[in-house]
């Protein structure tokens, strides 16, 4: 990945990725073959079994523009027991069933003595650079995409992201992790987005607004989606290893709309832009055996500097998705150009901007 500009003051992990919360991995299954470009990513919260072993999240939808599977169930109980698939939005369905499958070769009581399981799929809509009708995500990759989960993975125009533009640019898959100090202890913030969102002159690095120059560059690229309305969306996760509950980690991803909204977005009517946080903590079992283990939980007073790093994190995932991507060419001839490739002077511009 091209070194990208530096977000914030806070430190940041061994990766810089979200895989700095310790347990949690990431995996991608890339198609990219003319007019197919896309692919599903995966995220796995922790290695055991998600459906046994449930951990705590909460949803933020900052923008409702779009077509998830599993997210009414996480809002209303606070907890993930699947992994999160991210891919585009014509294989929601598929990638929904492949994760069903699984959770059922690891649990066959699924749906008979156990209870159903909620697989949650994200989407955006890759649309421009990949033929959406060809229905190209099958479950076997989706699959490919959860086996090759690891602790270190790609960034930029892989998985779900080969697809995805972002300010008028090649967009996709984003990673950083910051770390947050407070009186208790010092707690690591992951974040990972699939970035598909933006107008080109809007584009804002670091809090340098370079955006008029690449729209210009873009020349009647830019004038056209300028002119249209905005139909981008974004998926922010957001991981922690800060002892949170649903409702705590709510707040923590409604802090991830800071980072979006730092880049350059006003979340526009046809963006969907949903952020969802969750911790590796602790663990809720899905046996109910009376009580649960009582977990001392950080209190409401030190969440911000869990805040300002949910926050750094996420504009700086955003950013690192730009500068990884590749330029490519897909459906119809169709191109996105990679920032580095557009604007190989982008420290220049940073400069010069205001």
């Amino acid at each position: 990945m091209a070194a990208a500009p530096r977000i914030g003051d806070l430190p940041a992990g061994p990766r810089d990725a979200i895989t700095d919360v310790a347990g949690v991995a990431v995996g991608h299954c890339t198609l990219a073959d003319g007019a197919v470009q896309t692919g599903v990513t995966m995220l796995l919260p922790h290695a055991g079994d998600l459906f046994m072993q449930k951990v705590p999240a909460g949803v933020a939808v900052v923008n409702g523009f779009g077509k998830s599977t599993g997210l009414v169930q996480v809002q209303e109980l606070g907890v993930l027991e699947s992994p999160i698939a991210l891919t585009n939005t014509f294989a929601v369905g598929t990638v929904a069933t492949a994760l069903v499958r699984s959770a059922v070769v690891a649990q066959p009581e699924i749906g008979r003595r156990l209870p159903t399981v909620n697989a949650l799929v994200f989407e955006c809509n890759d649309g421009h650079l990949n033929d959406l009708q060809a229905f190209a995500v099958t479950e076997t990759h989706a699959l490919e995409a959860l086996a090759a989960a690891h602790t270190t993975f790609a960034q930029g125009a892989v998985g779900a992201g080969r697809g995805m533009s972002c300010f008028g640019l090649k967009g996709g898959i984003g990673s950083a992790s910051r770390l947050a100090r407070t009186p208790v202890d010092t707690f690591t913030v992951g974040a990972l987005v699939l970035a598909n969102f933006g107008r080109p002159a809007a584009l804002t690095l670091a809090g340098r607004r370079i955006g008029p120059v690449l729209a210009q560059r873009l020349a009647d690229a830019a004038a056209a989606l300028a002119a249209a309305p905005e139909r981008g969306s974004i998926i922010m996760l957001i991981a922690t290893d800060a002892p949170l509950d649903a409702r705590q980690l709510r707040r923590i991803a409604v802090r991830a709309g800071a980072g979006l909204a730092r880049t350059g977005s006003d979340f526009g009517h046809g963006s969907g832009d949903i952020a969802l946080a969750f911790s590796t903590a602790y663990c809720v079992p899905q046996n109910g055996a009376g009580r649960l283990q009582t977990i001392a939980l950080l209190h409401e007073s030190l969440l911000d500097p869990l805040f300002e790093a949910t926050a750094q994190a996420t504009e700086q995932a955003i950013v690192n998705a730009l500068f990884a991507a590749e330029s490519v060419t897909g459906r119809d001839g169709h191109r996105r150009s990679a920032l580095t490739e557009l604007a190989p002077d982008w420290q220049a511009l940073m400069q010069s901007a205001f």
